[in-house]
């Protein structure tokens, strides 16, 4: 591909072609730099697993794109600040032995007059060769990245820079009609305040009619989307402070924009830790999404700690491994990793299966996650596993997991470590699932902690399992669980009885 020439006299190198031919990796770590107008970041995945494992992030608010819109050209200051964080990216990817790492430039590098020039300069001094995509690919790449965290997702995706945003379908795990814009904060500095509504609306417009306003979801990508629902969060005291998977309703999103310009900026940024760069362009921001709002008429908001980074990881992955789900890979992983007796999860949901006879699709894959990581804490000191492992599941950078799952499945772990969860420090987030599904977490903890010690090698060999529709539980024995079916099993076999509400027998 020779690539699109602009009327910069820069040419442009679509991925869309030349990243499509990349090699199809799951183990090597992979490297990507993204400079975009108000940031600089490098990401280190450790190889091309179905859930990213972020070997190394680094990000610098370099600024590049501030002031070309009046200026044309890129920043000074963000030239100084951007060929510094390069060449430290460059030597840190030298020292990890990653190369090449893959480099992507946006809005600012790809409209900048000088934009040729800063991308020149980079190779020739640093080594690392800046790909400029246009505004479509950018589309792409970040649509990519919300599939790679969001396998079901169906909407639309809006990414937000400093000097363009742009949209694109998602759905049946494909991208598709794409569209750009220059609707970034940096741009909108440079419109008059009286006329600024009018000018985001007219664009809106624009892009609905290449769209559609037939859209139930919009994903946010972006720092400034990010940054607007930290403040959403701190506004209804939300009790969790992870991004990714945090929804948000459209009235909400006007009870915020209308929170936040009651408020002083340098307060609220003190409170949630928004840096003052990202900060000062949340005014604008807000009130691009306001109006977003009102063109596409979405019934939920959902942000996305994914985006073009993890879509350039999504292009290294296979389509196997693209189908995968990426909550199980990841609790295969980190059994892999830390537990005492890697493959042992596999066989306790098996054990356990009778347990559940009308399991969902979504229950199931929580109840597979569950046993996968039931021993991965164990390294922990044991008055505090429970909570340990709870903190580690709902703060853990898990895909395809929202939040109220998030709390079951860490809820789940707990009661594996522990009987009571009265007083316990992570109180509050239980408030995010209903009775039922506490109860349900319950259960799945308490069996887990029965099924887990049972047998060390694998349960099914030892006993079965079999719920009655008489109320009762039955538990099996063979001659090798006989042997194995000591006191401290039969105390935890009563308890899972008692949860469940059955009566236990054991034969």
């Amino acid at each position: 591909m020779n690539g699109v020439r602009t009327t910069s006299g820069q040419t442009i190198e679509p991925f869309g072609g030349k990243f499509r031919k990349l090699p199809k990796r799951s183990l090597k770590r992979i490297g990507v730099v993204d400079v975009g107008s108000n940031s600089i970041r490098l990401v280190v995945f450790d190889g091309a697993a179905r859930s990213p494992a972020y070997f190394y992030n680094e990000k610098v608010m370099a600024g590049l794109g501030q002031d070309m819109a009046r200026t044309g050209r890129l920043n000074p200051e963000g030239i100084k600040r951007g060929f510094s964080a390069l060449a430290r990216f460059a030597a840190l990817a030298r020292s990890m032995d990653i190369a090449p790492l893959t480099c992507v430039a946006t809005a600012a590098v790809r409209e900048a007059e000088d934009g040729p020039a800063f991308q020149r300069r980079v190779e020739k001094e640093t080594g690392l060769k800046l790909h400029v995509i246009d505004g479509e690919e950018e589309a792409r790449l970040s649509a990519q990245g919300v599939l790679l965290g969001w396998p079901d997702a169906k909407g639309l995706v809006c990414d937000i820079g400093g000097n363009s945003m742009e949209l694109a379908e998602v759905a049946d795990g494909k991208v598709g009609r794409r569209v750009t814009s220059q609707l970034g904060p940096f741009r909108l500095q440079q419109v008059a305040p009286d006329q600024l509504r009018a000018h985001i609306t007219t664009i809106l417009r624009g892009l609905a009619e290449k769209l559609g306003t037939d859209h139930d979801r919009i994903y946010l990508v972006g720092g400034s989307w990010r940054a607007i629902a930290r403040l959403d969060m701190e506004r209804v005291g939300y009790p969790m402070t992870v991004l990714h998977e945090y929804r948000m309703t459209p009235d909400a999103v006007a009870d915020t924009v209308a929170w936040i310009g009651k408020h002083d900026l340098g307060t609220l940024r003190a409170k949630v830790g928004i840096s003052a760069s990202r900060i000062e362009l949340v005014p604008l921001a807000s009130q691009v999404l306001s109006q977003m709002i009102e063109v596409f008429g979405p019934k939920e908001l959902a942000v996305s700690s994914y985006g073009i980074r993890e879509g350039l990881l999504y292009e290294h992955m296979s389509t196997t491994l693209r189908k995968r789900d990426p909550l199980i890979e990841a609790a295969r992983f980190t059994e892999k990793q830390m537990a005492r007796l890697p493959g042992f999860g596999k066989k306790l949901y098996q054990f356990l299966l009778p347990l559940f006879p009308n399991l969902t699709p979504q229950r199931d894959r929580l109840m597979r996650a569950a046993c996968l990581l039931h021993d991965t804490a164990w390294r922990a000191h044991p008055d505090y596993r429970a909570e340990a492992c709870f903190d580690n599941v709902t703060r853990a950078n898990m895909a395809a997991l929202s939040h109220p799952e998030r709390i079951f499945l860490g809820l789940a772990l707990l009661h594996r470590y522990k009987n009571n969860r009265a007083e316990s420090q992570m109180a509050p987030l239980f408030a995010l699932l209903d009775d039922d599904e506490i109860r349900a977490a319950e259960i799945l903890g308490k069996a887990m902690r029965f099924g887990a010690m049972f047998a060390i090698d694998d349960p099914s060999d030892a006993a079965s399992l079999r719920l009655t529709p008489a109320g009762t539980l039955e538990l099996r024995l063979t001659s090798t669980g006989r042997h194995l079916m000591g006191e401290v099993a039969q105390s935890r076999f009563l308890s899972l009885c008692k949860s469940i509400g059955v009566v236990g027998i054991v034969k």
